[in-house]
């Protein structure tokens, strides 16, 4: 079963079954350029006053995350919470993207020899790691609450990374050639996210089924915004 999918569904999720069969969910993602780009050569920005500005590459956009929508999933003890890493090296955090179900715990190595400093203002989890190299032991956090958290240091304008903790281990971020695969996904029907930072969410009805897989390919834009 494969299914084009270029519209956005906003129907509420059945609670997950409680059984052992499962199925997949898989496909790809990408992004759609804007209507309105006028980056085509001879234009606005073969001048001198646009010439250096970057633009988005929409053919290239990747780290999409796609997960099932508004399910929660049991709270997990302190000893068998899933572990993740986001490491500093070369000014930058690695990944820049980093799904986790929430409960999970995130360690924040620094692999540089300069001082580095991790900390967010978000509403969801404000924090504040301190500075520390690559001689000093990694931080670490868990983050309890669903939601995006951008995460920056305080030293170094141009590192920027982000959380997202999502309600349940439903989830998958997309490979470089925008192909996803959530497995394990009890039967039923659901409400499937595809999310993306510079994007707007979009949601779509699926139904998993007792056996086998489901395959949808995402195109994500701007279409579906309000114009005003």
């Amino acid at each position: 079963m494969r299914v084009l999918i270029a519209i956005t569904s906003l129907c509420s999720v059945l609670t997950l079954p409680a059984n052992l069969i499962a199925g997949t969910i898989k496909g790809t993602i990408q992004a759609s350029r804007p209507a309105s780009d006028e980056s085509s050569p001879g234009g606005a920005y073969q001048s001198r006053r646009y010439k250096f500005l970057e633009q988005i590459d929409y053919d290239s956009l990747g780290d999409f995350v796609v997960s099932i929508d508004e399910v929660e999933h049991p709270a997990t003890e302190a000893s068998g919470r899933p572990k993740a890493s986001v490491v500093q090296r070369d000014g930058s955090f690695f990944p820049h993207i980093t799904p986790i179900v929430a409960g999970s715990e995130i360690e924040w190595p620094n692999r540089d020899d300069i001082y580095h400093n991790v900390f967010s203002m978000s509403d969801v989890k404000p924090f504040d790691l301190g500075m520390y190299k690559s001689s000093d032991d990694a931080k670490s956090l868990v983050f309890e609450k669903t939601g995006k958290i951008d995460v920056f240091c305080a030293i170094h304008s141009q590192m920027h990374c982000v959380v997202l903790v999502l309600p349940n281990p439903w989830f998958s971020k997309s490979d470089r050639k925008g192909r996803f695969e959530i497995p394990d996904v009890p039967p039923g029907k659901y409400r499937l996210k595809a999310w993306h930072e510079r994007l707007p969410s979009k949601f779509i009805d699926i139904e998993v089924p007792a056996e086998g897989e489901i395959e949808i390919d995402i195109e994500m834009g701007f279409a579906d915004l309000p114009k005003i």
